[in-house]
């Protein structure tokens, strides 16, 4: 049974769990040695201070003592050691005589350029083994990690606002718009299977006829989750390209994915030189028809036909490229 919302937490739980994530995130960083890889290996907070150092490319060591909360006398230990190799120079500040001005040398900048190799390693390690729901669930946690324990509120709606990411297609998706689109649109417009029959032929058709020159399908991701799709194909006219099977799931709409599939298969399309875009929808599909016209799609021709076991009002809208 779930506990109320309003319920006193044991505080000593609270503290116990975030000293378990603490032990077990610095083990895993440590694991990790990214620093190994370099002829002077480096500790890590020596680690920390290079990466504050080519970040901020100049900076002064009063406020490095305060970014990273160093003591100052270790600090300066350990700024007197990357002196002696070579990685920095100590000059007195221009605005303020009483600081001290470090920056770093060329060996300095190319060690620091190993560092961010091996850190990129490292994190592509962490992240290897995640499927990419798993992944997007991690980098959404530790965004709230960091924004609920340092960072400003601006930056917390943003941790917690759905990230929505663009892909083309890749194995197993086009299956997923045959049975996504049929789904959706049995659900919603009682459509009937002559309508699957039809958007699996057209996935049949992109699959066995792709150039990668003309043709293109983007998968969106809302959270690391598959929300919406459409393909940009060659219509069989010289310089016209066509739009199809632009789908969002009802669990994304609102978010501005269907827009941002419409405004790539549009920008992909005036790349590859295509002239002109069309596309064929019906009446009915009033959210989808709202994309067009706001990426400038106008409206040419319409007609009532009887398709998918409905009565329907076909519609051909145009866009010069």
């Amino acid at each position: 049974m779930d506990t109320p919302a309003d319920t006193p937490r044991d505080p000593s739980v609270d503290l116990h769990e975030l000293r378990r994530f603490n032990r077990f995130w610095v083990n895993l960083i440590c694991s990790l040695d990214y620093g190994r890889h370099l002829p002077a290996p480096f500790t890590d907070t020596e680690a920390r201070v290079m990466y504050e150092l080519a970040r901020r490319q100049r900076v002064d060591s009063a406020d490095l003592r305060v970014t990273l909360s160093l003591d100052a006398g270790y600090l300066s230990r350990l700024l007197r050691g990357f002196e002696d190799r070579l990685l920095i120079t100590r000059s007195r500040s221009e605005e303020d005589r009483r600081r001290q001005r470090i920056m770093l040398t060329p060996l300095g900048w190319e060690a620091a350029g190993l560092l961010e190799e091996g850190s990129q390693e490292a994190a592509g390690t962490l992240l290897s083994d995640l499927s990419t729901a798993d992944r997007a669930r991690l980098l959404h946690s530790m965004r709230t990690i960091r924004v609920l324990l340092g960072e400003d509120a601006e930056e917390l709606a943003d941790a917690r606002a759905p990230r929505i990411a663009l892909r083309t297609a890749r194995p197993g998706d086009l299956g997923w718009m045959v049975e996504r689109n049929a789904a959706l649109y049995a659900e919603e417009y009682g459509f009937d299977l002559s309508y699957e029959a039809l958007v699996a032929r057209i996935v049949a058709e992109y699959a066995e006829a792709f150039d990668p020159q003309w043709d293109r399908t983007w998968i969106a991701e809302l959270d690391g989750e598959r929300a919406g799709a459409v393909m940009c194909v060659r219509d069989g006219r010289p310089g016209v390209a066509r739009l199809r099977l632009l789908l969002v799931e009802p669990s994304a709409r609102g978010h501005g994915v269907g827009r941002q599939l419409v405004d790539s298969c549009v920008e992909f399309a005036r790349e590859a030189g295509y002239g002109e875009m069309v596309l064929w929808t019906n009446s009915i599909l009033d959210a989808a028809r709202g994309i067009y016209q706001r990426a400038g799609f106008e409206l040419v021709a319409e007609s009532a036909h009887h398709s998918f076991g409905q009565d329907l009002v076909g519609q051909d809208w145009r866009l010069t490229l």
